[in-house]
């Protein structure tokens, strides 16, 4: 597979995607049950987002495909597109994920990874000229934004795992709702959270990466994270004392792409998503330097390698097939808002 974004490229992931967002089977839910009334099925738990094996996979499923719709319009698959968005994203349906969130045992669902990208889907649909679709959502993402308004004030301390828990990433997907909603206390309360959890950062090791079921390296997440949310006169000197060696490919565990030994095996699948996040990080950190800045080639070489690594895997079993497609196309979209913002680009820089 070529290593850009083509026509043909995100008609193939909105396939992968569409294949699975309404399959409800095999399921694996992260509900309590207070109660034998509780237990349901997961399309009556979650009337829009129960396929996708989970109901994060299905909530950025879904964005996958307001963000092919987007670039693509006109692609083979913008009518399956379209029919599935006014099929799911519907005030009724949305008004039962709703009422799940708003029962006492589903205060932390999905927190921070499922928020992130539902705020990460509400931004993507906004971009869309079709407006149903995020005024059907808007009950959701209002309720999912003040959890994280409310949430990141009483947070003391970071995730760093490479797993859903990893707060960067969090951080990093609800930057771009922020902005796009032109939230400017939310982005502001995102700076302050980053600056607070990681500011004081320096000489990353990255010796414990790759865990053995990561889908994120918790060193490159945290400085896309802060190239996202700190201005760059501030991120350059913050990235330059947080891995100080990147010139000379060190630490070197971050520029060997991950082994990946069974992709029926769920975690070990993970993996192949590593690899993916990886080469966003690395392609999108890379696009903030100069073209003399001697990290800037090792940087886009790792990137290269990683795609070479995980993007061949994109398909094949459903332990990664539900899910691998979001993150390749985080991969390969280099589009403002995926990749570097304009302002954190040099002059002259390519």
């Amino acid at each position: 597979m070529p290593n850009a974004l083509t026509p043909e490229i995100g008609a193939r992931f909105a396939a992968v995607a569409l294949g699975h967002l309404t399959r409800e089977y095999p399921n694996k839910p992260g509900h309590v049950l207070a109660g034998p009334e509780d237990a349901r099925t997961p399309a009556a738990l979650h009337p829009v987002f129960h396929g996708s094996y989970d109901w994060h996979s299905c909530v950025h499923g879904t964005w996958l495909l307001a963000r092919v719709l987007r670039l693509f319009p006109d692609g083979t698959q913008a009518g399956a597109i379209r029919a599935h968005l006014d099929a799911q994203l519907v005030p009724e349906k949305v008004a039962g994920e709703c009422a799940y969130f708003a029962a006492p045992t589903a205060l932390g669902f999905e927190r921070p990874y499922g928020w992130a990208w539902l705020l990460k889907l509400a931004d993507a649909l906004s971009r869309l000229p079709e407006r149903r679709w995020a005024e059907a959502l808007a009950p959701l993402t209002g309720l999912i934004a003040q959890r994280v308004r409310d949430f990141l004030p009483i947070a003391p301390y970071p995730v760093r795992v490479g797993t859903h828990f990893n707060t960067a990433f969090a951080l990093r997907l609800e930057a771009d709702y922020a902005e796009g909603a032109q939230d400017t206390a939310l982005t502001d309360l995102l700076r302050a959270t980053a600056e607070r959890w990681y500011g004081a950062d320096v000489n990353c090791p990255a010796w414990g990466e790759p865990g053995g079921d990561d889908f994120l390296s918790s060193a490159l997440i945290e400085a896309e994270c802060l190239r996202r949310l700190l201005p760059p006169q501030e991120f350059r000197p913050w990235f330059d004392r947080f891995l100080p060696d990147l010139a000379a490919g060190r630490p070197a565990t971050l520029f060997r792409p991950a082994r990946v030994t069974d992709r029926s095996d769920g975690k070990i699948a993970h993996l192949d998503g590593l690899n993916l996040s990886r080469a966003w990080c690395f392609r999108s950190l890379a696009a903030t330097l100069g073209p003399d800045d001697p990290r800037r080639r090792p940087l886009q070489a790792a990137a290269e390698a990683h795609l070479e690594a995980g993007l061949p895997h994109v398909t094949g079993d459903y332990m990664g097939e539900h899910w691998l497609a979001s993150f390749a196309l985080l991969a390969l979209d280099t589009e403002t808002g995926f990749g570097p913002r304009t302002a954190d680009v040099d002059t002259g820089s390519a």
